[in-house]
């Protein structure tokens, strides 16, 4: 066969197996997916080139010790924050790794702000933060680091979460 159909053929291939390694957003993530009967619904807006926020009253169904949130549930609420982030800035990115500091506890049945933003890109690498703050008064209930990978560029594919 012609070289020029091998060459083809294995642009083919690795475009194929790119595309299986993006994140897909396809309604059912538990903390933002519209289409999960059991997530949390987050629903985020954009506030600048690689920022975020969501505002959201937590049901019983996510509780810890009782009136508070499971801390894996606040744990959440700042990884999506920075998924989102990363999103604004124009990548599909999961999370590397995360670093966070509880300050008080995320109450059920009150509204609480959560933030993300982009502090740095290096190369497909993105250092991100979040936090999650009472919008009353503005105190600050918890805060996260966190590093993520780029998978590839938001409108790589055409999902839910660039639609």
């Amino acid at each position: 066969m012609p070289q020029r159909f091998w060459r083809k053929f294995r642009k083919a291939i690795t475009t194929i197996n790119q595309d299986d390694d993006l994140p897909v957003d396809d309604g059912n993530c538990f903390a933002c997916g519209a289409d999960n009967p059991i997530g949390m619904h987050l629903k985020f807006e954009r506030t600048g080139e690689g920022s975020v926020r969501s505002r959201v009253e937590l049901g019983s169904q996510f509780q810890g010790w009782q009136g508070i949130a499971h801390g894996g549930i606040a744990m959440a609420l700042l990884d999506e924050a920075m998924a989102h982030a990363a999103a604004a800035a124009g990548h599909r990115g999961v999370t590397a790794s995360m670093q966070l500091r509880f300050r008080r506890p995320v109450p059920l049945g009150h509204a609480v702000l959560v933030e993300g933003r982009v502090n740095w890109i290096r190369r497909n690498v993105l250092g991100l933060s979040a936090r999650v703050s009472d919008p009353a008064d503005g105190s600050l209930l918890l805060e996260a680091e966190g590093s993520f990978v780029s998978k590839g560029p938001i409108n790589a594919l055409r999902d839910r979460r660039n639609s």
